[in-house]
């Protein structure tokens, strides 16, 4: 599969939109997921490893990536789950339940322990239990995971005076700060509350030419609101493009907000990036449909 520019038909403005459709890259390891794991999956390979061991929430792309590509590169996988409550819950998630038919085993954590899950001593016991493994960390953002999110832009990018993109651990947004052009600035949506993404971004990039934009969080990650379903339905109804909830769909909803607003400078040429996610949506509808809110109806 190849990703392309989707032109977005925007009306009663001069700014043009595109977004680049990485979410078709791959079913299942799709967007951003089969970027940062491209050179974590070589080294792996270098260093001889046979076990891929992860972390993630209960309905993470990242995990079910990793589960794609264990089972696609012939890698036992590992995922330690955040929620020891959803030990019993597997048949009931979606994204859980792929990722063990793909062969994923899963250590379910209490939360508290897994906010240690970067500590030294917590490694020494996953070692201890699981032996020897390649560790990819949560989201999969490292200096490997950059490396490969550096060549999501090409040449045929460089017309674009914005590039906007979601961000969650902030190593997608890196890559692309460090492969865009003197010319362009970045934008960054962070899907958490805060501003404490800057930091962790700043490990990574050199330029200087990019910005987060943190108004369009919704209250945090994996929040909704039923303001940010109906875009998002509105959204595939007028474009034919599925947005996720808990990435894209809020990052697209700030870039025509900040359209409406007159944010971009006149003639601007702005492109989105769309890191896929689309999976996450199964579960999502569950818990909405439990909650007897609106769904997500892209699909029908």
């Amino acid at each position: 599969m190849e990703s392309y520019n989707q032109k977005i038909n925007l009306e009663n403005t001069n700014i043009s939109l595109y977004i680049k459709r990485e979410d078709l890259l791959h079913p299942l390891i799709s967007g951003n997921k089969i970027r940062k794991l491209k050179y974590n999956l070589q080294q792996a390979k270098n260093e001889n490893k046979e076990t891929l061991l992860t972390f993630g929430g209960a309905f993470s792309n990242h995990i079910l990536a990793v589960a794609a590509a264990g089972k696609e590169q012939g890698f036992k996988t590992i995922g330690i789950i955040r929620g020891e409550e959803l030990k019993d819950k597997v048949l009931e998630n979606p994204t859980l339940k792929k990722a063990s038919d793909l062969g994923m085993v899963f250590e379910f954590v209490r939360r508290e322990i897994y906010k240690e899950k970067s500590s030294p001593e917590f490694t020494r016991l996953l070692t201890e239990k699981f032996g020897d493994f390649y560790l990819i960390p949560e989201g999969g953002t490292n200096d490997l995971a950059v490396k490969g999110c550096e060549e999501i832009l090409t040449e045929t990018e460089d017309k674009f005076d914005y590039i906007c993109c979601a961000v969650g651990t902030g190593g997608t947004v890196s890559g692309l700060i460090n492969c865009s052009k003197d010319s362009q600035q970045v934008l960054g949506f962070p899907v958490l509350k805060g501003d404490f993404l800057r930091e962790d971004i700043c490990k990574f990039v050199s330029g200087t030419k990019w910005d987060l934009i943190t108004a369009y969080h919704f209250e945090g990650y994996a929040k909704v609101s039923e303001e940010l379903i109906l875009f998002i339905n509105e959204f595939y109804k007028k474009y034919k493009i599925p947005l996720d909830p808990i990435y894209t769909g809020k990052m697209m909803f700030g870039v025509m907000d900040l359209i409406d607003k007159n944010y971009f400078p006149e003639n601007s040429k702005v492109l989105v990036i769309h890191t896929g996610g689309l999976q996450g949506i199964a579960g999502m509808n569950n818990l909405l449909k439990h909650k007897k809110q609106l769904q997500i109806t892209i699909y029908d």
